[in-house]
């Protein structure tokens, strides 16, 4: 270059006049939905990635390579180790396996495991480019035609489950999915036959018919609700092109064909394909809130061909469309149009969809070509499957075990009978009970009874038996769990410590199934971008010419030169942003020279490769930088980006003086250092997770063409030009740069640009042309005419980006491992960057020995790991042998985490006893999860304190879950706030979402939803520990109540010759579990808390009393199965001792023992809780109190052989003698071995508990002292 020769000669800036330049067609109008950021996993388009297998990328600058479907582009392994390999082509497949795999979400290949089954909870989508489907013809504004030969579904949608004649049948066959209601149906049934009915056949119904009424009527609202949503949503109207003018009509009678008009802030009504928009280039913006909760504006495009022929009153388009069939996938259209005998393709970018709000433009009008359930938003509202909590899992276990014991109790009254029947068969006339004939003064005197003979009569006591020991498998339970569930989900909800301010979100528990499960945590898997860290992206670090800057950033108000430049600008940012006084400086030199070359062109870059949209707005400020005299002449400007990182750049580059203020279908205006500057968009490549970078072809005033590139360095620095020593020494200062903005957490970015010639440009152009019409492999030809000029690009520089970590982050994950939970980070950031964030966040600790896998092949990886397992002697673990899962110790080890299989044993002699911490990256993991490595890894990773997965992929994320899930009983939690972190949080046992910046997809996919990952720390440690204490009792006590009630039925049983009577009524039997003892169960399962939050949150290793299932086990279950004999024994034979010679009758017996039996369990009860308020005393006592109304009651009505017993009872000193012996007998061992255990043996939690007995003992007379005072 000349020294006389102008800069904009090779960099063209503005001309003062506009371009008369023609203008090229905006090919590709497609919308990127990623940042080009350090995460390149971090995006909400994952799916992206749906590419057929083994796309070959050619490329006349770099190496071919051949892409697996389900990897990363592993596009750097020989690239770095073997330069000179520019011809080979890298294969890397991943194994088909006939075996079971991890749901795929992105329509990537699955990680296939051939020596293990994978969990099945959570199903995605097949792969939605249906190559060998006929493609879908619309015929624009002719529905008649469109219908009639292809009979498309209407717009009418329907969620409900019911209709009027469904709801019954329907709601039933689903209710009765559950084994125990079948168990009971079928009980109601034998008592409706006549040698089985022990109770009245009315009163054996009702147990079950309240049940399945309470939960129909549940069920029943929520449904009214669905059919008034949907109701509401089919009546709504808009505009239809209806014999030449736009007419109302009702959603739900549009049709696919029809032409729609929609005004500002209006819902579209189906989805539907622009054919025009006020704006004279075709450009509309929508707000997609609705449909994937991202409230960042979004651009859509009529095309030029059709925007022409659509005007505010007329629509005179009238052609074909052929589009792919329905699907789910929200970021992938593939279709062409035909129109004046031209065809052209459609693209994502030319489609708004159901749901979706118009924004920021006056009309738009698009033709419908999906409509009602085959729309997207309809496709994608199923709801993510239903997970069990582990707990209810052993509930059943014990279930089984109850139910042996019924048959075995069972059995032995139909053998007793048996026997007792074939002792005394001829005697049966005479004795009581199996007397054959009635002696009575009634029409049946003398009549026989009908006798079956002994087998029979055996057998029908056995069923009776059935019958009157039926509750002995609780079906109360089930709905008391659901309503403890409720009321603990209300409590969580409502609890301000979770409430986050800053975006005004509370605590959201969308699943009432798992709340118990939130205590047994052992294994958390944690997103960092977002989740970590607060997403909100600062522009820190620029590396341009192989030259560091920000080392002195400044703002507009410091008293410098650059700081005077900044204030003459007109444009005010949302917020300000510090600059590099230097860097501010140089940009506005009047130099030619390369350095400043190159910084012109990289913020260039900056500020046009993106789909950012300007929002301008006059007068005023966001901030004080302006003074008052200019503040006139200011225009506010806002940037609405697909994320956080393509805001902070375009932010960054207007805060140099780099300007982005218009955006159309075909330009995109900039403010370059006050001179406006056009640029026609020739073509843009969005980003994708293979290539990893993104490119956008403009064309300046003067026609100079430039592809202006930015992509992770990992995926640029393959494709750079290497043609002097000088580009070599930028390259080589450019990587300096990055490592050390990785290593202080910086996210970085590679930039770099070049010149097209006019053959590149043509030969670019016919390329792009077939592969955008494409309806076949469109994304996959896409991304090889992206390498045609993605390649011997010049290197211009790279960014750091600051995304902070959230508040109370290293607090939170102290606390966590505190409490014996291992905490895993999986990212998409390169390693340095995570290893930086895992410091500061105190997730790494400098004393931690660092096991850095990072292997390029199968072998290679395989020799690091068993390096690693041998240098720090890991053993392996010995799985293998009958396929079972391994137990994890419950013990805590003395470093606070948890404590596995396989174990660690430092090596004395090499002096190694610091913690292990794993650092892998997502290359290494494709070989790994791939091959036979997995359980090597397993050995490895369950060593270590610490795990941390860079640059992994989605479907990997979940492959590291499932193996935690599939090779131990432990309990796993993810935590997310993208859609790249979805197939994570659905694998775990409990997902958790965080509303951060990145829309709403990851909170719709989970179990829990909050603001912030430090309420993590709450809502395990605190809510966490009591719903796991409190539900695990409930479970136990539950047990407890209906044994004891059955076991006394029995033992009179065996006192009556085995004749299956009872003594007591039919309503007393029904009433004992669904009102005389349910109410204080719900009120302690929900309210009883053991210790409180401040000391929960003070001692996080309490929380580990879940991990070692101190509150519900096997143990448990069988010492109260042995304390509810003793207590059955004592409530039987105390009364039938006091009163054996008395003259009462059996019904005033059978009074004693019911009153006897639900003061006994409530006061059983009152022992063990932790917490008495108000409500706890109402519960208890008025539940003894409603008893004795209840009896009273019954015992009034004439008709029933109990009539006026209790009168005759309650009036003897006896009677409440009885009841108090009965109490005190039956629970003293109970209280003996509280009170050994407590002395002698104590808990955690009763050490602590006692410590907060003296703790308030201490505060109270300090508290009265300076009251006095």
């Amino acid at each position: 270059m000349s020294p006389d020769q102008p800069l904009l000669s090779q960099t063209p800036l503005p001309p003062p006049s506009s371009s008369s330049s023609s203008q090229i067609r905006f090919r590709n109008r497609s919308t990127s939905f990623s940042s080009l950021d350090d995460e390149f996993t971090n995006n909400n388009n994952n799916n992206n990635n749906n590419i057929t297998n083994d796309v070959v990328l050619p490329s006349e600058c770099s190496s071919t390579r051949l892409v697996s479907f389900a990897a990363m582009e592993l596009q750097q392994l020989h690239d770095t180790n073997n330069n000179n390999s520019n011809n080979n082509t890298t294969s890397f497949q991943i194994s088909s396996s006939s075996s079971s795999t991890i749901p795929n979400p992105n329509n990537t290949t699955p990680f296939d495991k051939p020596y293990h089954a994978r969990h099945k909870s959570v199903q995605f989508d097949d792969p939605i480019l249906h190559e060998h489907s006929s493609p879908r013809l619309i015929y624009i504004n002719d529905p008649n035609t469109t219908n009639d030969k292809y009979d498309f579904t209407g717009n009418e949608i329907r969620t409900s489950k019911y209709t009027v004649l469904t709801f019954l049948p329907k709601n039933l066959f689903i209710q009765f999915h559950r084994v125990a209601y079948l168990y009971f149906l079928a009980i109601a049934a034998l008592n409706q036959l006549p040698p089985l009915a022990v109770f009245g056949r009315t009163v054996s119904l009702f147990p079950l018919l309240f049940v399945l009424c309470v939960t129909a009527i549940k069920d029943g609202y929520e449904d009214w609700r669905r059919h008034r949503s949907d109701r509401n949503e089919n009546n709504r109207e808009s505009l239809v092109l209806q014999f030449g003018d736009f007419r109302s009509k009702k959603w739900k009678n549009i049709e696919v064909g029809e032409v729609v008009k929609i005004f500002a802030d209006e819902t579209i009504p189906a989805d539907m394909v622009l054919l025009g928009t006020s704006d004279q280039s075709g450009l509309a913006y929508i707000q997609t809130m609705n449909l994937d909760g991202e409230s960042n504006l979004k651009t859509r495009y009529a095309k030029q061909e059709t925007t022409s022929a659509v005007s505010s009153e007329v629509c005179n388009v009238c052609g074909v469309i052929r589009c792919e069939p329905p699907n789910r996938n929200i970021y992938e259209f593939t279709a062409n149009m035909e129109f004046n005998g031209i065809k052209f393709s459609l693209s994502q970018s030319n489609i708004v969809l159901r749901g979706c709000q118009l924004k920021n433009t006056d009309w738009i009008i698009g033709v419908v070509v999906y409509a009602g359930q085959e729309t997207k938003a309809m496709m994608n509202s199923a709801i993510s499957p239903s997970k069990r909590s582990r707990l209810e899992t052993y509930m059943n276990r014990e279930t089984l075990w109850l139910s042996i014991f019924l048959f075995i109790i069972c059995l032995v009254v139909s053998t007793g009978m048996c026997l007792w029947l074939i002792r005394h068969k001829d005697q049966i006339d005479t004795l009581p009970y199996y007397r054959k004939r009635y002696f009575n003064d009634g029409p049946d005197n003398g009549k026989r009874y009908k006798f079956y003979g002994i087998p029979m009569e055996a057998f029908f006591s056995f069923l009776s038996s059935v019958i009157v020991f039926q509750i002995m498998i609780p079906i109360s339970l089930y709905i008391t769990m659901e309503l403890v569930r409720l009321g603990q989900s209300y409590f969580m909800i409502e609890d301000g410590d979770m409430y986050d301010a800053c975006s005004g979100s509370r605590f959201q528990c969308r699943s009432l199934n798992i709340n118990e499960d939130l205590g047994q945590i052992r294994y958390i898997f944690s997103d960092k971008t977002g989740t970590l860290t607060e997403n909100k992206m600062e522009f820190r670090r620029a590396s341009v010419h192989g030259k560091n800057y920000g080392g002195s950033l400044i703002m507009a108000d410091n008293n410098t030169a650059a700081a005077a430049v900044i204030r003459k600008r007109r444009w005010e940012l949302k917020s300000e942003i510090a600059v590099d006084s230097e860097l501010v400086t140089m940009l506005h030199e009047d130099s030619n020279n390369d350095e400043r070359i190159d910084a012109h062109e990289f913020f260039l870059t900056l500020a046009a490769c993106n789909t950012v949209i300007p929002i301008l707005n006059g007068g005023g400020g966001f901030s004080s930088v302006a003074t008052s005299e200019s503040n006139e002449d200011i225009i506010r400007i806002d940037y609405q980006g697909e994320s956080p990182d393509e805001q902070a750049l375009v932010s960054a580059a207007s805060a140099y003086g780099y300007t982005l203020f218009e955006r159309t279908s075909g330009h995109i205006v900039l403010d370059v250092n006050g001179e406006k500057l056009r640029l026609d968009v020739l073509g843009l490549h969005e980003f994708d997770s293979v290539r990893k970078r993104m490119s956008v072809v403009i064309r300046f005033p003067n026609n100079v063409v430039k592809v202006l590139v930015k992509g992770a360095d990992t995926s640029m620095f393959s494709i750079l030009a290497n043609d002097s020593e000088t580009n070599n020494s930028i390259h080589h200062a450019t990587e300096g740069h990055l490592s050390e903005y990785s290593s202080v957490g910086l996210r970085t970015l590679v930039i770099a640009s070049r010149d097209l010639s006019a053959a590149e440009l043509e030969k670019w152009q016919n390329a792009y042309e077939d592969a955008s019409t494409s309806l076949t492999d469109r994304t996959a030809k896409l991304r090889q005419t992206a390498s045609l000029i993605e390649c011997n690009l010049k290197l211009l520089g790279a960014t750091g980006i600051e995304d902070k970590l959230q508040d109370g982050v290293p607090e939170a994950i102290e606390s966590l491992r505190q409490a014996g939970i291992k905490v895993w980070v999986l990212t998409g950031d390169k390693q340095e960057t995570a290893i930086s964030i895992g410091l500061s966040c105190k997730l790494l600790s400098p004393e931690m020995e660092q096991i850095i896998i990072n292997g390029t092949s199968e072998v290679e990886c395989r020799n690091l790991l068993s390096e690693a397992k041998a240098k720090y002697d890991v053993r392996s673990s010995d799985i293998g042998k009958k396929n079972v899962k391994l137990k994890t110790n419950a013990d805590i080890s003395h470093d606070s985490t948890s404590f596995s299989l396989p174990k660690w044993n430092p090596v004395k002699e090499e002096g190694i006893t610091a913690p292990l911490a794993l650092i892998i990256d997502g290359n290494s993991l494709v070989y790994i999860l791939e091959k036979e490595l997995e359980p090597e890894l397993f050995d490895l990773a369950t060593s270590c304190r610490v795990v941390l997965c860079c640059r992994v992929a989605p479907l990997q994320k979940a492959g590291i879950v499932d193996m935690i899930k599939s090779r131990t009983d432990d309990m796993t939690l993810a935590i997310g706030d993208g859609a790249n972190d979805v197939s994570m949080i659905q694998m775990a046992d409990v997902g958790v979402g965080i509303c951060g910046q990145e829309g709403r997809q990851a909170v719709m996919a989970s179990d829990f939803a909050m603001g912030q990952f430090r309420f993590l720390k709450k809502l395990l440690l605190v809510h966490g520990h009591l719903n796991y204490q409190r539900v695990g009792y409930l479970v136990l006590y539950n047990f407890y109540r209906n044994a004891v009630f059955v076991l006394m039925l029995f033992w009179y049983i065996l006192c009556t010759a085995f004749s299956t009577t009872s003594a007591l009524t039919d309503w007393s039997s029904v009433f004992y579990s669904l009102i005389y003892t349910s109410v204080p169960t719900i009120i302690v399962g929900i309210l009883d808390k053991d210790l409180s939050h401040k000391t929960l949150l003070k001692y996080p290793k309490l929380y580990c009393t879940g991990h070692r299932q101190e509150a519900y086990n096997m143990q448990l279950f069988w010492l109260t199965m042995i304390d509810t004999v003793w207590q059955s024994l004592v409530l039987f034979y105390t009364p039938l001792l006091i009163y054996k010679d008395s003259s009462i009758d059996i019904w005033s017996m059978g009074s004693l023992w019911t009153i006897g039996v639900v003061i006994l369990v409530n006061v059983h009860l009152a022992m063990d809780i932790n917490r008495w308020v108000l409500i706890t005393h109402a519960a208890i006592w008025g539940s003894i109190i409603i008893t004795y109304g209840c009896m009273v009651v019954i015992d009034s009505i004439p008709v029933f052989p109990n009539y006026w017993t209790i009168y005759h009872m309650a009036s003897s000193p006896t009677y409440w003698i009885t009841i108090l012996l009965i109490i005190i007998v039956a629970l003293i061992p109970r209280f003996t071995c509280k009170v050994a255990s407590q002395n002698f043996w104590p808990s955690d939690i009763q050490i602590a508990r006692e410590f907060e007995l003296m703790r308030r003992r201490q505060d109270h007379p300090r508290s009265r002292q300076q009251a006095s005072t």
